[in-house]
């Protein structure tokens, strides 16, 4: 074996690329083939599995739509207060009938009629003493003997069910008045061809479809299966007595979904022949490819021998020209030949580059920090509280209150927001800044909001970091309060008090609220509030994960934000 590593080690650099390519590039083909061979068949039944269900889920969405419009049609009848009243009433004349069948019953049903182009009838059954009306209303005992009255007897909750000739889907529900003495049945008659029309075009061939109640008693079947010996009753059997989600049965592959507006359930299933068959075209493709590529490895691993090495001599000599450079690499390589000299020039060349790209690393770096300073220094807030110290001593001249009240605040408000350039302030200073622009904010809103402060004064010699209420404060005022739909003033309260070793800020308003969809993603990136997260994850950077803000919210009655920080790293 020594012999052999020293015999490979010390051929010709064209002879090495002939061998180590030829062995390297053969070994990766077979496995590829091999593997392409077994994934690709895995992968297309996976494909037309994946296929089976999605269209599944599909059609049982569609169904489920189908069910719940006739369900709100349904509910459309029984809750109806006039078919409720015509129905709870009893008739001393014909003429009052009449306009019972004209004015409440005929216009309803023939509405829903020509909204459900599916439904062929829809009958009420009463014991009222009213006439019958055509296949609209009939007596109750026509219904007494059918193998649902009882059912719609004993509940007020919509059914379905199949009707005896299978052609028919009945939708029956008893119309419960607990002021009236008669008992009314309405059912619903939907013609079931149409209803499951679309489930017999979900595959062209191979497939079957079955739909059971919640007594595994079959609703609708269809199967299209050109081979011979198909045996249909067996497959269904064995789905009734399988009814889980996606059961398991041999040859074949089966697809389980539930109906979301009732309890019945769904199976899609077609033979695994069939679906893996569409596999066998593609394996043959590919393991022709595979063979393919094995003759272009052999035929490009002798031509690459022969090319490579020149253009490869070539290279050595031009990275020798380099050797001035100070290059260095981790690569080891003690051979003689051409990738020896590459590798040595190589190790100089990438040193060199490893120090100059440390100069321009090093530069930029020094380059960017003079010009954050410069940045820094161009900052001058002098010439805006001068600015503001002016319009309040032209608005005092001029005896305009208001704006000198505005500009004082304006140059209090920025003066604590600035804070010098510091990142911290303490509590006394932030809560000066946030009173300032709250009364901006209501001057702004002409005073038409409350504000409330409940503030533990020991805590005003902490620090924290600076503009951590104001965001809040805004935010409560220009997505609460501003959208407040009550007519009573509007109020926000300020709170801060000690918890232990917490220090716990709070800013309550009592402006619109939030759902608990829109609470629960305030902090997330899902949210538009860029300030209030900013806050957040402030604290969090500072403090830890465990600290933060906290929400809770009324939809219609307002919101609460609790700030949370420790005592303990205030001033560090």
């Amino acid at each position: 074996m020594k012999k052999l590593k020293e015999f490979i080690k010390n051929l010709s650099f064209r002879k090495k690329i002939a061998y180590i390519s030829l062995s390297i590039s053969l070994i990766p083909v077979l496995l590829l083939g091999s593997f392409a061979h077994i994934q690709t068949r895995h992968l297309l039944i996976e494909r037309d599995e994946i296929a089976l269900e999605e269209a599944l889920d599909q059609e049982i969405r569609n169904l489920d739509y189908k069910m719940n419009s006739y369900l709100a049609a349904m509910n459309l009848i029984i809750w109806n207060e006039n078919m409720r009243s015509s129905l709870s009433r009893t008739y001393d004349n014909n003429f009052d009938m009449y306009l019972t069948y004209r004015d409440v019953i005929d216009p309803l049903f023939l509405t829903i009629r020509s909204l459900h182009n599916t439904v062929d009838s829809i009958t009420i059954y009463t014991d009222n003493t009213i006439h019958p009306h055509g296949d609209i209303l009939q007596s109750l005992t026509y219904i007494t003997e059918t193998s649902w009255y009882d059912t719609a007897l004993n509940g007020t909750t919509p059914f379905f069910t199949l009707s005896p000739n299978g052609k028919s889907l009945y939708l029956i529900c008893q119309m419960y008045n607990k002021h009236s003495p008669f008992t009314n049945i309405i059912r619903m008659s939907i013609d079931a061809s149409a209803l499951f029309h679309s489930m017999d075009n979900l595959f062209d061939e191979s497939y079957g479809i079955i739909l059971l109640d919640q007594n595994n008693e079959v609703i609708y079947h269809y199967a299209n299966f050109p081979d011979k010996g198909y045996d249909d009753s067996a497959i269904i059997q064995m789905l009734k007595s399988k009814a889980t989600q996606n059961p398991k049965i041999d040859d074949y592959v089966v697809k389980q979904a539930s109906l979301s507006s009732t309890s019945w359930n769904a199976y899609l299933y077609r033979p695994v022949k069939t679906v893996s068959a569409s596999a066998d075209k593609i394996v043959v493709i590919v393991l022709f490819i595979v063979l393919i590529c094995l003759v272009i490895v052999l035929i490009s691993c002798i031509i690459l021998s022969k090319v490579v090495v020149r253009p490869l001599e070539a290279l050595s000599e031009n990275i020798q020209l380099i050797n001035e450079g100070n290059l260095s690499i981790t690569v080891s390589y003690n051979s003689s030949d051409e990738i020896g000299s590459l590798i040595h020039a190589f190790r100089k060349m990438v040193e060199r580059l490893k120090h100059l790209i440390d100069e321009v690393l090093k530069s930029k770096i020094t380059r960017q920090e003079y010009e954050i300073k410069a940045l820094q220094a161009q900052i001058n807030p002098h010439f805006l509280y001068n600015s503001l110290s002016l319009i309040n001593g032209k608005a005092i001249i001029s005896g305009q209150e208001d704006i000198s009240q505005m500009a004082q605040l304006l140059s209090t408000f920025y003066r604590t927001t600035l804070n010098k350039g510091r990142n911290f302030t303490t509590v006394k200073d932030e809560l000066q800044n946030t009173l300032s622009y709250v009364k901006i904010q209501k001057i702004m809103h002409s005073n038409s909001f409350d504000i409330v402060y409940d503030i533990d004064e020991t805590t005003y010699s902490y620090t924290i970091p600076n503009l951590l209420l104001q965001p809040l404060v805004e935010n409560a005022i220009i997505h609460g309060i501003d959208h407040k739909e009550t007519p009573d003033m509007g109020v926000l309260t300020i709170s801060c008090h000690k918890k232990g070793d917490l220090l716990v800020f709070k800013v309550l308003d009592n402006g619109s609220g939030m759902t608990e969809e829109q609470c629960c993603n305030i902090l997330t990136s899902n949210s538009t509030g860029y300030g209030i997260r900013n806050v957040h994850h402030r604290v969090q950077l500072y403090y830890g994960k465990e600290y933060g803000l906290c929400y809770t919210s009324t939809k219609g009655l307002g919101t609460c934000v609790a700030l949370t920080i420790p005592i303990k790293f205030n001033g560090e």
